[in-house]
């Protein structure tokens, strides 16, 4: 356990940052699962009107570290290319 006051201080504030990047986190991974959902079962309107709602948590995450900047953009160009896949059949 902590000893000294300031880790005990940074304890708390890792805690408190925790549940910020859990819900951020979980956010990222819903959305991305609402349009890769939609995209398997071929329904190319929902997933384009999800497609920003996507891009908005993706990058929040990005913004705040809890994904990678790279990884941000690829994640964003594999749903734009899937959608795109989808929609020419």
């Amino acid at each position: 356990m902590a000893i000294t006051k300031g880790a005990k201080k940074a304890v708390r504030s890792h805690a408190r940052k925790r549940v910020f990047n859990v819900r951020r986190k979980k956010a990222l991974h819903d959305t991305t699962k609402t349009v890769r959902d939609a995209i398997q079962k071929g329904d190319t309107d929902t997933a384009n009107k999800e497609l920003p709602t996507a891009y908005k948590a993706i990058d929040k995450a990005a913004k705040r570290g809890i994904i990678k900047k790279n990884t941000a953009n690829r994640t964003k160009s594999r749903l734009t290319k899937a959608i795109a896949k989808v929609s020419t059949k």
